[in-house]
């Protein structure tokens, strides 16, 4: 095969293989997502996109007989070979992996509120290789992904979904608080995390009941039910006269 041959079907077939990426990729990429599986479809987009164009671009190579004489001794000395680029690139390998890990575990995400180290901001892009989070002055810190993925990160985005509901309520200073609190303490025993308190002391004792709703909807409702069950409690107790 002359030449020139050989020269167009490596541009041939790399072309091929960048419209392939490409196409893999605006199609991975159409299709909504949320902040998680964002994240997740990033990297994977990134993987994928470079793994096709790297294997494109060596089947393209190889084309030409003086590539496949030198991929030829190579192989015969991968052995040595994977020592050397082992050590040549662990860095950059460890940091690659760690970027898989990230997007498939989630300790952060798109989007979100994070402190690392001393660096706060948002988190803006989740490479490959690096992580970079926009700071509140609009600067760009760039985090390698190897230590992320073995540093503490406060996510201020990541919360439970669980509200805490809280209401008070006043008591005559005269009665026994110890009492009061006992009673409203067993009237609270069926919720989990709950707890009773005096919160307050002066012309009369105030006393705080916390427990925890489902959501922030059903933040109102918890609050209504411990105001009629503690009313109704210390009522009942003679508390209120």
């Amino acid at each position: 095969m002359p030449p020139w041959h050989r020269l167009l079907v490596v541009g041939v077939v790399i072309a091929v293989t960048l419209v392939v990426a490409k196409l893999i990729d605006r199609r991975i990429a159409r299709r909504p997502f949320q902040a998680e599986s964002v994240t997740r479809y990033r990297v994977l987009r990134r993987s994928i996109t470079t793994a096709i164009v790297v294997l494109g671009v060596l089947s393209a190579l190889l084309v030409i007989p003086q590539v496949r004489a030198v991929a030829g001794g190579i192989l015969a000395s991968s052995a040595i070979l994977a020592l050397v680029v082992g050590f040549a690139s662990r860095s950059t390998l460890a940091n690659f992996v760690a970027g898989i890990l990230i997007a498939f575990t989630q300790p952060l995400r798109l989007g979100d509120s994070v402190t690392i180290g001393a660096a706060s901001g948002i988190v803006e892009e989740i490479g490959l290789t690096y992580t970079f989070i926009r700071t509140p002055d609009n600067a760009r810190v760039v985090i390698p992904n190897e230590k992320l993925a073995s540093d503490t990160i406060r996510n201020s985005t990541i919360v439970s979904r669980e509200k805490l509901a809280e209401v008070t309520v006043q008591v005559p200073a005269k009665s026994d608080l110890g009492a009061v609190v006992g009673l409203l303490r067993e009237a609270l025993a069926g919720r989990a995390g709950s707890e009773v308190l005096v919160s307050a002391l002066a012309d009369s004792a105030t006393v705080t009941l916390r427990t925890y709703a489902g959501d922030e909807l059903a933040v109102e409702g918890i609050a209504s039910d411990l105001r009629l069950l503690a009313h109704g409690t210390l009522r009942e107790a003679g508390v209120y006269a």
